[in-house]
């Protein structure tokens, strides 16, 4: 794991894993592990389930949909950009996802 948190408002651990290149499967069931780990040692009672993250240059949709079938663990993968969009780039996501969001 490189980043380990507490979330107070949710009462769980947040583990961050960042990956330089594209995902593996063997990095997702790593963080299952560390998941399982987290759920069974460290937290107290009252604790939710810990989340997991794994940020990554590259995103395989498919890889992340089998690699995590059937899991009931939280678990996320997603992409990261080294550098923010451009501001008109930035507006227009922004107004995309409004858009999708709106019923």
């Amino acid at each position: 794991m490189d980043l380990v948190f507490y979330h107070r408002i949710l009462r769980c651990f947040v583990l961050i894993d960042l990956k330089l290149g594209q995902v593996q499967h063997h990095d997702i069931g790593q963080m299952n592990l560390y998941l399982g780990y987290f759920a069974n040692e460290e937290n107290v009672e009252g604790d939710n389930p810990p989340i997991g993250i794994i940020l990554s240059r590259q995103k395989n949709e498919l890889l992340v949909e089998y690699a995590t079938y059937g899991m009931s663990s939280q678990l996320f993968v997603q992409k990261y950009q080294l550098y923010l969009p451009d501001r008109e780039t930035l507006r227009r996501e922004l107004e995309n996802t409004l858009r999708e969001a709106s019923p």
